[in-house]
């Protein structure tokens, strides 16, 4: 199917009229249309009043719980799907520093903010591989959340992209992980004390998910696995996972960890 976000910070789900107003969906805001839904040719698509974007993605910045008025740094915001989503949680007051080493990808992120209202409160950072905190240095210690939305298998999206089991292999499943675990160290460094780190991957492997976390806490003792209550997914180890068959969404695990 074709998941939809109504923005917030352009309309108000409640009264948003659509072509097609399709199935209402657990989180707030969301909606699913038939797959092949020609949204981005709707006038409240141009005037960024809806994003297209997975359930299961919508569910996870949900539940991130950005809050209004605080830094947040989204550490692989990619094109930023999930950076809109967190600054219309945040109702557009706050800071996001968003990241990425993919010069391309982050490149669309600023018009598409444009669109939907957040470039003020969104600004960009391209960071070299291996050189990330020379770019961050001055945001050590003092983000109230960071996103980690974690490079992985995608073995999350197979129901939409089956294809990709072939490309997936052992090493390139042991590559991710360790560069898993390279980002999440290097967000827990720019978390406050008390802040929060969220770790998310688009994959349905405990090597990328409730591994990673077990391993992190083994390395970082003073973190603390926060509990995540929520309409959808199910809890595995430390995190909680969200699958086709159950949930209805791309497969996700997801955790949240505090600083004590």
């Amino acid at each position: 199917p074709l998941d939809i976000r109504i923005n917030a910070l352009k309309a108000e789900a409640a009264s948003l009229e659509l072509p097609e107003e399709g199935e209402v969906l657990s989180v707030e805001g969301a909606r699913r249309l038939l797959s092949g839904t020609a949204v981005t040719q709707w006038e409240s698509y141009r005037e960024g009043q809806i994003e297209v974007q997975d359930l299961g993605s919508q569910y996870v910045c949900a539940i991130a719980d950005a809050r209004v008025g605080e830094t947040v740094i989204d550490l692989c915001a990619g094109a930023g799907g999930k950076t809109l989503g967190l600054a219309a949680q945040m109702e557009g007051q706050g800071k996001i520093i968003a990241t990425d080493t993919d010069r391309t990808r982050l490149s669309r992120l600023m018009p598409r903010a444009e669109r939907a209202g957040a470039a003020s409160m969104i600004e960009t950072r391209l960071l070299n591989p291996g050189e990330e905190m020379t770019a961050l240095a001055d945001m050590e210690g003092k983000a109230d959340l960071v996103f980690v939305d974690a490079p992985c298998s995608g073995t999350g999206t197979w129901r939409r992209k089956p294809e990709a089991k072939w490309r997936l292999t052992p090493q390139r499943l042991q590559n991710f992980s360790e560069t898993q675990d390279y980002l999440i160290d290097i967000a827990a460094k720019l978390v406050r004390p008390g802040g929060r780190l969220m770790f998310v991957t688009c994959s349905l492997l405990d090597e990328e998910g409730a591994e990673r976390i077990k391993a992190f806490r083994e390395r970082n003792p003073g973190w603390d696995a926060l509990p995540i209550s929520g309409e959808l997914g199910r809890q595995r180890a430390d995190g909680t996972r969200l699958t086709p068959y159950h949930d209805g969404t791309d497969g996700f695990f997801v955790a949240m960890l505090c600083s004590s």
